[in-house]
């Protein structure tokens, strides 16, 4: 039988899989800013479980009523008056989850969704507690308050996908293939060459 050049099936040629994927400066540089990032959240979180601070809570969110608009005090009002039924309960909430956002910012776990809790809680620490950066007085007031920048961090590690970088995140997600669970790919250039994911038996992003 003569073998037809043209309809033969090409040879397969073995693709080596084992290259790591790399990351370039700016992306480490946002792996290292969330992590950053994270430890400042661990100082807060560390903060807030002295009891100095949970016995003092309601006092704290109702001091930002000083000097505010009519409608800015009776929202921080509403919150103080929630918050005083059990002081102690709302500042271990508080505490818990500005904790577990530290945890997951370091580690680059559920960072999507770290992001976004993280977006949420800081609008609320800056519109109740922090009273909306106010009051705004002439020759007085010099920013809008520490917490709607954290805010726009937050946003931004949300659209950078932070947790790709010197994060857990390829070791996160998993698939069900075949009866399987493989692992996603993902960027792991950080982990040692012993213990880097490949792309060989990966089910892609």
């Amino acid at each position: 039988m003569i073998n037809n050049p043209i309809t033969s099936p090409l040879p397969r040629t073995s693709v080596s899989s084992s290259r790591s994927l790399s990351m370039n400066w700016r992306e480490r540089g946002v792996g290292i800013a969330r992590i950053i990032f994270g430890l400042v959240w661990v100082v807060a979180a560390l903060l807030q479980w002295l009891p100095q601070f949970q016995n003092t809570f309601v006092a704290q969110v109702a001091a930002a009523k000083a000097g505010q608009l009519g409608f800015i005090q009776s929202w921080i009002s509403f919150w103080a008056n929630l918050v005083s039924v059990n002081p102690p309960h709302f500042a271990r909430i508080l505490a818990t989850t500005e904790s577990a956002i530290a945890i997951l910012l370091i580690l680059g776990l559920f960072s999507n969704l770290t992001a976004i809790v993280g977006i949420f809680l800081s609008l609320g620490i800056w519109s109740i507690p922090e009273g909306f950066g106010g009051p705004y007085l002439p020759g007085q007031s010099t920013d809008i308050g520490t917490a709607f920048p954290y805010a726009i961090l937050f946003l931004v590690l949300l659209c950078l996908s932070a947790g790709r970088y010197y994060g857990g995140y390829c070791w996160r997600t998993y698939r069900l293939n075949r009866g399987k669970l493989r692992p996603r790919i993902s960027t792991c250039a950080f982990w040692p060459a012993a213990f880097r994911p490949t792309r060989q038996g990966y089910v892609p992003d």
